[in-house]
């Protein structure tokens, strides 16, 4: 079956990419507005894309053409924290996509504890295990949209906070007591399951 994206709904075609791009890392920003405002938002559309320097990426849809509060802080300030989810934070992440007016405070809502940042203004989630310090050096706006689109943030990372419980020696990550959880399709989530090594082929 063959299916035009340019002639099929907005809607359908989400489910069809958020279906097959399975499973998804979570990026659960905080910001900071300019008036001093918290935000903690999980998003999907999240991934590492270099080491050297490190660098991640999140995307941020823009329904009805209208920013997300998320959005519109890290346009304003330049900086982001991304914290990792865990399957105990799994409850509290979900609380957080909430749609809060841009002064409501999500760490609030979801009974989580905001932790300053080293080197930048947006706290960090205390609870994760995980955080990256961030500072925005790219944004790009998709083009030909129906909706609004979605907005693409690059951020460099100039701070890696790892707690000891899931770090091994030589600066490894403890699968067994990290237990990230990724998002599916849906309201499904998706926790690391069974893990298999293939080692690559050398000539």
């Amino acid at each position: 079956m063959k299916i035009d994206p340019a002639q099929t709904s907005q809607k359908d075609v989400y489910k069809i990419l958020t279906g097959s791009v399975i499973p998804r890392p979570i990026g659960w920003i905080s910001s900071i507005s300019k008036d001093g405002y918290l935000n903690l938002a999980p998003f999907s559309f999240f991934n590492a894309v270099g080491e050297d320097p490190p660098h991640v990426m999140f995307s941020t849809v823009r329904s009805g053409n209208t920013n997300k509060d998320t959005l519109n802080n890290v346009l304003e300030t330049k900086q982001f924290v991304v914290n990792m989810a865990t399957e105990e934070l799994v409850e509290a992440m979900n609380a957080t996509s909430v749609n809060l007016p841009p002064d409501g405070n999500e760490f609030e809502f979801a009974g989580l504890t905001p932790i300053a940042s080293d080197l930048i203004n947006p706290p960090r989630v205390k609870e994760s295990p995980i955080s990256f310090e961030c500072e925005l050096v790219h944004h790009y706006n998709l083009e030909d949209h129906k909706d609004g689109g979605a907005t693409i943030m690059i951020g460099r990372i100039v701070m890696f906070h790892v707690d000891e419980s899931v770090l091994l020696p030589d600066y490894k990550i403890n699968m067994e007591t990290y237990r990230p959880i990724a998002r599916l399709a849906g309201y499904n989530y998706a926790k690391l399951g069974e893990i298999f090594a293939i080692k690559r082929p050398f000539i």
